[in-house]
C-alpha cells in the first residue's frame, strides 16, 4: 500500500508543481505543519517560510502567504508567490530582507504585519 498522496501548488495564473509526496512541511500561522497520507482534513492560512515537499527527493519552496487544504489524500496549496528554492537569487534575497527590515521598523504597521515581516526576515536570511 502507497504512502504518498497527491500534493499541487496553484498560483493565480499557472499550475506550479503536481505531484506525489510521502511528506508535506508547511508553515502555516500555528506553525509548521507535516501532512502525511491520512492526515485529518484541515483548511489553513500559509505565512512566510518553506514548502517541503517529500517525493523520492525533497523539494522545497518559498512561499510569502497562501492557504492549503487537505482532504481525501489531496493537498492543494494556493499561492501567488511560490519560488523554487534553487531558482532564488542571492542579490534579490538581500534586497527583500532590507525592504522587509525598514518596513518592520517602521511605526506604522499592524501587529499582523509586523508577524508576518519577521517571518519572512527570518526565513530569507536563513536561505541566503
Amino acid at each position: 500500500m502507497s504512502k504518498k498522496f497527491s500534493v499541487e501548488i496553484i498560483s493565480p495564473d499557472r499550475s506550479i508543481l503536481k505531484t506525489q509526496a510521502s511528506e508535506v512541511t508547511i508553515p502555516s500561522y500555528e506553525g509548521e505543519m507535516a501532512i502525511l497520507k491520512d492526515h485529518i482534513p484541515i483548511i489553513t492560512f500559509l505565512r512566510p517560510g518553506l514548502v517541503k515537499i517529500q517525493e523520492d527527493t525533497q523539494k522545497i519552496y518559498y512561499i510569502e502567504e497562501g492557504t492549503v487544504e487537505f482532504s481525501n489524500n489531496n493537498l492543494l496549496i494556493l499561492t501567488s508567490t511560490a519560488k523554487k528554492l534553487s531558482d532564488l537569487d542571492k542579490r534579490l534575497l538581500s534586497q527583500e530582507i532590507s525592504e522587509a527590515q525598514q518596513k518592520i521598523s517602521g511605526s506604522e504597521i499592524s501587529d499582523k504585519q509586523r508577524y508576518l515581516l519577521s517571518h519572512k526576515i527570518e526565513t530569507l536570511k536563513n536561505i541566503n
